[in-house]
């Protein structure tokens, strides 16, 4: 299988978790038929509602950076950024092994 994944998360300013979490639910259904998307989660953390996890598999790094290029993805960013209490950092990069599709 050997896909490339990526897990990682957003961190929201007190109170914007929800509003940060719909721009990520809209960010999923524009690359949901990216080339090579197979998963873009978006999680709450039931322990802090602040905290967005993200977890994303692709066929590859290409074709992961190559959806950050689609048409209405970097408006969604230009949305979220100011509702994130930091920038955003590297999530962890994972090699797919295998395992039951979402």
């Amino acid at each position: 299988m050997n896909k490339y994944g990526l897990h990682g998360k957003l961190q929201a300013k007190d109170g914007n978790g929800d509003a940060l979490a719909a721009i990520l639910l809209q960010a999923s259904q524009l690359v949901s038929t990216a080339k090579g998307c197979h998963l873009y989660l978006v999680s709450k953390d039931a322990q802090n509602p602040d905290s967005i996890w993200i977890t994303e598999v692709w066929n590859s790094k290409e074709d992961h950076d190559n959806s950050l290029q689609l048409d209405g993805v970097g408006a969604l960013i230009s949305q979220a950024i100011p509702l994130m209490a930091d920038k955003p950092t590297k999530g962890l990069e994972l090699e797919v092994l295998g395992g039951l599709p979402a």
